[in-house]
């Protein structure tokens, strides 16, 4: 499955790291464009004053790991294209021309769910996303969430429950069904 992952559901630092860990794992193959990565950057200045440049290594490193998933939209595309936010349209562009079947995104009202049929694509939020990975392979999801689990503790040094790291990170169901089927990460 190839899922365009727009730049709101790239810069909440887990909700990345959650998202991307979980396709190493082998459930999806991730893809962006080099646009949406630059509106994480830009969102980032909005942040904080240091915001803009931290942001812009997470993407050099995101990029080394993913070399295959920065896709250019066709030429002409966006031109043809409608969505309720002509700024979002890129956003579409770049699923078409990757031909991805996918696009998840926090920002449902500016895709509405008819337009993306019309091209053969579906949304979904993260969290729904991710609960839909974790019911086709529950092991790997665990197994990635409780790498950016540890990864959390050791970077923030609090000792992050799964269950309130997803909570924070705005994945509550995902959080709530690995807390309940694996009560030893909690």
């Amino acid at each position: 499955m190839k899922v365009v992952l727009d730049a709101c559901v790239l810069f909440p630092t887990v909700m990345r790291e959650v998202l991307t860990h979980v396709a190493a794992k082998g459930l999806y193959t991730p893809l962006w464009s080099a646009r949406i990565l630059e509106e994480w950057a830009r969102a980032a200045r909005k942040i904080a004053p240091d915001g803009e440049l931290q942001a812009r290594a997470e993407v050099a490193l995101l990029r080394a790991a993913w070399p295959k998933a920065e896709v250019a939209p066709h030429g002409g595309l966006e031109a043809r294209l409608y969505l309720p936010d002509a700024n979002d349209i890129h956003v579409l562009a770049t699923a078409i021309s990757s031909s991805a079947d996918l696009i998840v995104t926090n920002n449902a009202k500016d895709f509405p769910r008819q337009y993306l049929a019309e091209e053969g694509l579906q949304r979904q939020d993260p969290d729904q996303f991710l609960m839909a990975c974790l019911a086709r392979d529950p092991d790997a999801v665990a197994e990635a969430v409780e790498q950016v689990r540890q990864d959390a503790n050791r970077i923030s040094g609090e000792i992050w429950s799964t269950r309130a790291l997803m909570k924070k990170a705005r994945l509550p169901r995902l959080g709530k069904a690995l807390s309940k089927s694996i009560p030893d990460r909690i």
